[in-house]
């Protein structure tokens, strides 16, 4: 009997070596690691939907009739060959893993890779698009693949007479006050659920599982139903806006079951899809969110295998400051709109992408923390988290770390950006329209410091060149600098 090594971000039947699995001829090996769960500051929210997803999935292997050897282990490496000496199965295979750890390891203890089809674009396909090309942009990615798989094409064209519709979908949040997005569906706990969080160490961090994150296929496609019929018609508008009264807004937070097996990419595109064909979403919503998944995320993960594994080490802007302590709920923050996302953070495990991007990672960006610990604690915060989700998406995109190879320019911008977009900046007591004074906003102050640290390098770069320019003719340059000084003390010290 053949055994089937099946990861935690492999949850699903249609994966791989699982997918010509049969009880007669395969046994199935899952391994819990309490080494992995305790070797770092998890959110306890990340921690239990890894566990107890992998625990449900073995379950239902077994309701299927599978020989199901659930192992609870130190490693990975000691369960994996625990289960060999104890099974000597005729071969172990295993559906390519998602990290180059876990590919390493199946190498070493000679287990059979078979292809995954896991994302829509294997980097094998991913090889041939890029060959040939001087630069490779996601743009020319997206259309690539909306051109070979086929969604919200007319023949060889896009419907509607355009690739994307980011200007209908770059609004501010509604400015009567007005939330229209419903709330997620929400599970109760279960005696599963109950024996995971007992189960978890004491370094897990942030606060319990409410039920926001479902842990079987069942609810992932609850989710995706939720999402589909009553959040995508709107999702479109205002995608990149933030608000502090409403976490959630228009996303679809399916990223997580995504990353996990528990939905696949194909039946979530195919949904939103046959959602708009039919007539229930309009197209800016629909390219929107299909832009993200076979667009955004297939583009992050085939950049992770084709950087190498260098790619998590660069820092071409030579940040050095450490992880600041309000990251770490060591400190508070009077900044409104890093509070939120901490907040969100420290709740759910969870931001959405401008949060992320535009917030968390800007903050980060024009303070220069250090981006292997900003990397880091992304990693170890957030449900969807994945070292090929984390490195491309923090390195590259947000920290710019990389100097250019992902992002044409660094994602830095001031407090007026925050103000448009979101409804934090009202009740902040720094004054966005403020770069020097105590009351200045941290993000004012530290972008353009951040110019001027870094002219020489960006005034070569088209896209940031005339921002660099006018940077250099500020009058009150010096004093520009002694404000992002203090911040930065102020940022160290947790009383920013």
């Amino acid at each position: 009997m053949r055994s089937v090594w099946v990861l935690g971000d492999q949850l699903h039947r249609g994966i791989g070596a699982l997918t010509a699995a049969r009880p007669e001829t395969d046994r199935i090996v899952i391994v819990e690691s309490a080494g992995k769960i305790a070797s770092r500051p998890w959110h306890v929210q990340r921690a239990h939907f890894i566990v107890a997803s992998m625990r449900r999935f073995a379950l239902s292997l077994r309701e299927d009739g599978f020989d199901v050897d659930y192992r609870l282990a130190p490693t990975l490496r000691e369960g994996l060959l625990g289960h060999l000496a104890e099974t000597n199965p005729d071969a172990l295979v295993v559906t390519e893993p998602n990290s180059r750890t876990a590919r390493n390891l199946a190498v070493e203890i000679g287990a059979e890779q078979v292809r995954s089809n896991q994302f829509l674009c294997h980097p094998d396909d991913f090889a041939s698009f890029a060959e040939g090309r001087r630069s490779m942009k996601m743009e020319d990615f997206y259309r690539w693949q909306r051109r070979r798989l086929g969604y919200l094409m007319d023949g060889d064209e896009p419907v509607g007479g355009q690739w994307n519709f980011d200007a209908d979908n770059r609004k501010p949040p509604p400015r009567d006050g007005s939330s229209p997005w419903p709330a997620p569906p929400v599970a109760e706990a279960d005696d599963l659920d109950r024996d995971v969080l007992a189960s978890l160490p004491s370094t897990c961090t942030g606060a319990a599982p409410s039920g926001t994150w479902a842990t079987s296929r069942d609810g992932a496609l609850e989710r995706l139903t939720h999402f589909i019929e009553r959040v995508l018609p709107m999702f479109g508008p205002h995608e990149d806006a933030m608000l502090s009264g409403n976490w959630h807004l228009a996303h679809s937070m399916l990223s997580p079951y995504l990353n996990n097996g528990l939905l696949l990419p194909d039946e979530v595109l195919g949904a939103a899809h046959g959602a708009f064909r039919e007539g229930r979403v309009p197209l800016n919503s629909a390219e929107g969110f299909i832009r993200q998944v076979l667009g955004w995320r297939e583009w992050v993960w085939n950049l992770y295998w084709a950087y190498g594994p260098n790619y998590a080490s660069s820092n071409a802007l030579g940040a050095v400051r450490p992880l600041p302590p309000a990251f770490t709920g060591r400190a508070s923050t009077r900044m409104r709109c890093v509070g939120a996302a901490l907040h969100d953070v420290d709740q759910r495990g969870w931001a959405h992408h401008i949060q992320r991007l535009m917030v968390l990672g800007n903050l980060a960006l024009t303070s220069g923390i250090d981006p292997q610990q900003f990397t880091r604690w992304m990693w170890d915060s957030f449900v969807d988290a994945a070292e090929w989700v984390m490195v491309p998406n923090v390195i590259g995109m947000s920290l710019h770390a990389d100097g250019g190879r992902m992002a044409t320019k660094p994602y830095a911008s001031g407090g007026a950006y925050i103000d448009r977009m979101s409804d934090y900046c009202a009740s902040c007591p720094y004054d966005r329209t403020k770069r020097t004074g105590d009351d200045a906003c941290p993000f004012t102050t530290l972008y353009w410091d951040f110019l001027l640290r870094h002219s020489e390098q960006f005034v070569r770069n088209p896209r940031i060149a005339a921002q660099v320019r006018s940077a250099e003719r500020l009058a009150d340059a010096a004093a520009v600098r002694a404000r992002a000084a203090d911040v930065g003390r102020l940022l160290d010290a947790g009383r920013l």
